[in-house]
């Protein structure tokens, strides 16, 4: 995979470098599946006091103002917790889609090429 660069345009912190950046099938496969083991441990891991902390609050709510704001930390705690394993489940399954596409992308790319060179072998002996 390849990005291009925004061309020089006299701003900024210095002289554009030379090259784009490149980031291999191994670099994606590894982000990715970093990302996939992070969802599945906060999945399991971020669920571990959820159900005492429910407890506790509502045991508190009768008789302290605690319970309620305990309620509240768990309720935010949670939905943050499902905010993060969306976003690590978005890059995962974007970043397998990306390679699966990529792979895609470089078996047409090679099929072409093998039929560019074959027309073309084909070509000179029509000419000869």
């Amino acid at each position: 995979m390849r990005l291009n660069h925004v061309p020089d345009d006299g701003g900024g912190g210095g002289p554009t470098p030379q090259g784009d950046l490149v980031v291999t099938q191994q670099d994606l496969a590894a982000i990715g599946d970093a990302a996939f083991t992070l969802h599945q441990r906060l999945d399991t891991d971020g669920d571990h006091a959820k159900a005492s902390t429910y407890e506790a609050a509502g045991s508190l709510k009768k008789d302290f103002a605690l319970g309620g704001a305990l309620s509240t930390v768990a309720d935010a705690w949670n939905t943050q917790v499902n905010t993060l394993l969306e976003a690590c489940a978005h890059i995962s399954n974007h970043l397998d889609y990306t390679q699966n596409a990529h792979a895609e992308g470089e078996h047409w790319i090679a099929t072409q090429l093998k039929y560019e060179q074959l027309d073309k072998g084909f070509e000179e002996r029509a000419q000869h």
